[in-house]
């Protein structure tokens, strides 16, 4: 364990002191939004503030395993700490996802680190998710946002500065994981401040039949905030680092050998001239390392051993400006990144996969609220001007000759790119009665990202498919453009609550990798030699998807209640005669919890119908079904101090998600080509103190 980790873990327990209220970022909801509620009071599943209020569960370090609970959604297992969400066969980002207030890009050319890999569970206080299309507001992308919010401490009543902290421990008995963390700060009517912190580690977690090997994890997330409220107005500053340690990523060619990321983001609430001004700026700065040797067996070769470096900086920020029913604003992005390959032992050999891209991105949106005495609809429209770059790629001395002159020739084909697009989003619903109709259509678009565009050398750089297949980009891919609507009612009768909701997209120059043309053999030889004869390449193809979801919530009496979700989604290409590319099965849960005087029980079934619509242009694989049981608890020990945990995996069966990444890591007793399955049976405790 490293000198950091022990002090962030150390410096924890200096937190605690005594309550005040914690800050709310979440805006009102509405029922074209999904909630869990990870912190705070466990919620009714009826309470009418919480459009889908879930007991966070959080057993895993990773927070996409917690959004993977919602209808529609699902989980692609990566690794511990780089997994990703898929919602109605949407992924990576094609879906907004904003974690502590910002957007930004990932520093994996693999999405080692995808978003919800800065949302360390011990840490969130809730993560929402809006059934749809996002709000134009929310920037673009074809899917929904997805909204994770860090724990934090907010403005108090009084102008008496008040101490208060809320902490956190858990324990994870599959992979020995343990995770420590919390916030704490004193806050006033007029200034609030705060720490936050969290360490977290696991060991390789235990299957049915032994380990999955090169599983293991280690993070630790601390960082300020601060803040000035007077006379409406608030001025907001977070600062934030997180330290990824030495993290094994069995799908993948290499292992996390470090992520350092900081954050920054200053923000602007208030008044001007009596309309409400909102500025936002922020930066990530990601620095990353990754081998294929430390961790895993090593190649047989020193000739085969890499080490990769990446960078990925990005500049955000956002004005608007709210005119009584409609906002108008503007925000951008800037993004610089780069990644390069060498072999430790050989100082010759560096290539730079992506040298010096930089995108850039300038966008106009504007919003508007129509309201009736029983019914709402928010209008939006933006148009947005992508600029990419790269510079011609640089190679080292030691690298063959054939992969020399490819980088030769993907030189003299250099060039800039540049896109604009406009998105329009129409959300109506109907706030009350026994049923509550809604409905959203949208156009929304996607311009390529770095790796789809730039990716000139064949590699496994994929965006996060960890599918052992190599890819590479192509410059002059067009953007995604979709038209989607989404209908759905809720309806709510005393204790029942039931939201289904149908909905299509149609998808024109969606991105998705098909076979590298004969026109291309350098390409094609590398791949070989690689290990791949049959290397992809983005490519622009039609595409729709369409499918429907549901939740449910009866209250049966008032100590039994009954939940349960359902999300099926098909995808196809419309050029060709084929299935798209990774699309979650049919799947669902359904839980049973009895409520006592300051305690529950819960008794939970998941499971997942087989996929066998699969894709043959990418030679997927089907998949078996899978149904797997989970008990929780929760017992309010005292005021302030709430004890929960269960058993995952009941049953200790072995079982795989579809949507799992392969394994490619010798010596494992998982083997090389499976999916990566489940934790086996694992007991889960946590403890929470708000002070």
């Amino acid at each position: 364990m490293s000198f950091r980790l022990l002090c962030g873990a150390a410096a924890l327990p200096l937190m605690l002191s005594a309550p005040a209220a914690w800050a709310d970022e979440a805006e009102p909801a509405t029922p074209l939004t999904d909630t869990i509620i990870v912190t705070g009071q466990r919620q009714s599943a009826t309470d009418p503030a919480i459009a889908d209020p879930v007991d966070g569960h959080a057993t895993a370090p990773d927070a996409a395993a917690l959004v993977a609970k919602l209808p529609g959604a699902a989980l692609i297992n990566n690794g511990a700490i780089s997994g990703q969400v898929q919602f109605r066969g949407l992924f990576s980002d094609r879906l907004a996802i904003r974690v502590g207030g910002q957007f930004f890009q990932t520093g994996g050319p693999n999405a080692m680190d995808p978003p919800l890999h800065y949302a360390p569970a011990i840490l969130l206080d809730s993560i929402s998710l809006s059934r749809g299309a996002a709000p134009v507001s929310a920037g673009p992308g074809l899917g929904a946002l997805v909204e994770a919010r860090l724990k934090s401490v907010d403005f108090g009543n009084t102008d008496r500065l008040t101490p208060t902290a809320s902490l956190a421990a858990s324990y994870r008995s599959a992979d020995n994981g343990s995770a420590l963390g919390g916030v704490a700060g004193l806050a006033s009517e007029r200034v609030k401040l705060n720490l936050i912190a969290s360490w977290e580690q696991g060991d390789d977690y235990r299957i049915l039949g032994g380990r999955a090997r090169d599983t293991a994890h280690e993070r630790l997330t601390y960082g300020l905030s601060g803040g000035l409220q007077a006379g409406g107005n608030r001025l907001t500053l977070d600062l934030r680092r997180q330290e990824t340690g030495r993290s094994g990523n069995p799908p993948y060619a290499m292992d996390i050998d470090y992520f350092d990321t900081n954050f920054a983001r200053l923000g602007f609430d208030g008044t001007v001239a009596g309309n409400r001004l909102k500025i936002e700026l922020g930066y990530t700065g990601v620095r990353h390392g990754m081998d294929n040797f430390s961790q895993r067996p090593a190649p047989a070769s020193t000739a085969q051993y890499r080490y990769s470096y990446a960078e990925a900086d990005s500049l955000t920020g956002m004005a608007s400006l709210g005119l009584g029913a409609l906002t108008l604003g503007v925000d951008g992005m800037v993004t610089k990144r780069l990644v390069t390959i060498t072999n430790p032992t050989t100082a010759a050999f560096f290539v730079a996969s992506l040298d010096r891209v930089r995108q850039d991105r300038i966008g106009g949106f504007a919003e508007a609220k129509v309201l009736t005495s029983d019914w709402q609809a928010d209008l939006g429209l933006r148009v947005d001007r992508t600029s990419a770059r790269m510079a011609n790629p640089r190679v080292g001395p030691g690298v063959p000759a054939m992969l020399a002159n490819l980088a030769t020739m993907t030189a003299a084909a250099n060039a800039p790119r540049s896109d604009t697009t406009w998105d329009a989003v129409v959300r109506l619903w109907r706030e009350g009665g026994t049923v509550r109709p809604r409905l959203i259509l949208s156009r929304k678009s996607r311009v390529p990202n770095a790796v789809e565009r730039f990716s000139w050398l064949p590699t496994e750089a994929s965006g996060g498919l960890a599918d052992g297949n190599i890819y590479i980009g192509r410059q002059t891919l067009k953007p995604e453009v979709a038209w989607a609507a989404e209908a759905g009612v809720d309806v709510v009768s005393g204790p029942l609550r039931l939201r289904p909701s149908v909905f299509y997209r149609r998808i024109d120059g969606y991105i998705q990798g098909t076979p590298v043309p004969a026109t291309m053999p350098i390409q094609i030889a590398i791949a070989t030699m690689n290990g791949d004869a049959t290397p992809l390449i983005a490519s622009n193809v039609d595409a729709e998807l369409f499918g429907a979801d549901a939740d449910l919530a009866w209250q049966v009496t008032p100590q039994l209640r009954l939940d349960g979700t359902i999300s099926y989604v098909r995808g196809l290409r419309r050029d060709i005669a084929d299935n798209l590319y990774r699309i979650a099965p049919l799947n669902g849960r359904l839980a049973l919890t009895w409520d006592g005087p300051g305690w529950s029980v819960s008794a939970e079934a998941v499971g997942a119908a087989a996929q066998n619509r699969v894709s043959s242009t990418n030679g997927e694989a089907a998949s078996s079904g899978w149904v797997s049981a989970n008990l929780w608890f929760t017992a309010d020990l005292a005021s302030g101090l709430v004890l929960s945990g269960g058993v995952e995996n009941l049953l200790n069966r072995r079982y795989a998600d579809h949507l799992a990444g392969r394994n490619r890591v010798a010596m494992s007793d998982v083997a090389v080509g499976e999916r990566l399955p489940a934790p086996g049976r694992s007991a889960f405790v946590r403890l929470g103190v708000d002070f």
